[in-house]
């Protein structure tokens, strides 16, 4: 190996140590996210379109990337954790886990509280009907609304699999500390909010019109 890429090398760790992201206690880990921050901020496709001659906000760009990438990597994981557990290794397991929070909710209820499409939704249902995890039950007062509830079998797996989603949810928080877990946990409940409002209410609205909400 050339003496050329230790000097580099060397000079890559002491911008490292200049910046804002060191810190007294950074390690080998610090030290890589912030080399791949750095490349990906000269390969920003913000970049790419100031290029083109394109006018984009780089700052809603990158928190639309963040924010997808975020979904990708916690899709992957989660499947990973509950590998043991394949009834519940992809969408099903929030349905699981919100109908144990919530239990006695319709379908559309809980399809809406995860935020899918009701075809979506009443799929996840039936694999979880047909896996034998929850059960329907007409309402008292209305014996023509069916509610959901976890059946013995529901409840069994969601008790087996809690330690596995405890240990998946504190993966996704990463090294970040316990304040900056409160301020990011407080701007995901905004902006969640947010588009829960949109889900809702503007289901058929077209994206030119609700962009006007910003004007």
């Amino acid at each position: 190996m050339k003496t050329e890429f230790y000097i580099n090398l060397l000079n890559e760790v002491q911008e490292f140590e200049n910046s804002e992201y060191c810190k007294p206690n950074s390690d080998v880990e610090d030290f890589r996210n912030w080399m791949n921050h750095k490349k990906y901020v000269s390969e920003s496709p913000t970049k790419l379109m100031k290029n083109e001659n394109h006018q984009v906000s780089f700052l809603d760009n990158e928190i639309c990337k963040q924010v997808l990438l975020l979904g990708r990597f916690s899709k992957q994981l989660i499947r990973k954790s509950l590998s043991e557990f394949p009834e519940i290794a992809n969408e099903e397991f929030t349905y699981l886990y919100r109908l144990k929070d919530e239990p006695l909710l319709t379908k559309i209820q809980l399809t809406e509280k995860n935020g899918h499409e009701k075809q979506t939704g009443m799929q996840i249902l039936k694999r979880l009907i047909d896996h034998g995890l929850i059960e329907e039950h007409s309402d008292d007062d209305d014996r023509r609304i069916k509610k959901l509830t976890l059946t013995k079998k529901g409840e069994e797996l969601f008790h087996d699999s809690v330690e596995r989603v405890d240990m998946t949810s504190k993966i996704l928080g990463g090294k970040l500390a316990e304040n900056e877990k409160k301020s990011l946990l407080e701007l995901l409940l905004k902006l969640n909010d947010f588009h829960s409002h949109l889900h809702t209410e503007h289901k058929n609205t077209e994206i030119s019109q609700i962009e006007q909400f910003f004007l």
